[in-house]
């Protein structure tokens, strides 16, 4: 039984030189100028079936097909960016690993560094409040300081002052004092 791999077989596992198997196989050697551009592209391009892998890496059918168009392209003498602006005409922007900054994903390109800085904002904001001097001034106009004097003068004139302490203020601190000391129990330690 061989241990060697069938190169045509699509179930082996994905390898980063896939695309230059695919360039090789479909049709003599290329050259190396062509396997570059080949590695170069298959690199830059999604597999929109794992979406997380180039062509290059995926084994995916899709990424094969896409491959093929790839080596295809490159042999028929089209350009490095004809060959992207035919995969995004098809399959839209996507389908570049690095898209470019457009208006319709301004969003998701900003969106971050905004999130970033509205959380900078309130952490300041919130770290001035609690570091703020307990000492620092009013900002209560008269008449709010007015007000509150006549709040304080009607809460102390309805409380019984210190001297007088009220009935059950006193029956409370004459429990207290003639209450026998309770036993400590060995269990309780």
């Amino acid at each position: 039984m061989s241990t060697e791999r069938n190169p045509t077989n699509a179930t082996q596992p994905a390898e980063a030189g896939a695309a230059i198997n695919d360039l090789t196989r479909s049709g003599g050697p290329g050259d190396s100028a062509e396997i570059a551009r080949v590695r170069t592209l298959t690199e830059q391009l999604r597999c929109l079936v794992c979406q997380n892998q180039t062509i290059a890496d995926s084994n995916a059918g899709l990424a094969i097909d896409l491959r093929q168009q790839v080596v295809q392209q490159v042999r028929a003498g089209r350009s490095d960016t004809e060959i992207k602006q035919y995969m995004v005409e098809r399959y839209g922007d996507f389908v570049l690993y690095d898209p470019p900054f457009s208006t319709t994903n301004a969003v998701l390109w900003v969106g971050p560094f905004v999130l970033l800085i509205l959380g900078l904002l309130l952490v300041w904001r919130s770290v001035l409040r609690r570091h703020r001097s307990p000492d620092a001034p009013s900002q209560a106009s008269a008449e709010q300081r007015a007000q509150l004097q006549v709040m304080e003068a009607r809460y102390q004139a309805s409380t019984p002052s210190a001297s007088t302490p009220s009935a059950s203020t006193q029956l409370v601190s004459t429990q207290l004092v003639s209450a026998p000391p309770a036993s400590i129990s060995k269990d309780s330690a």
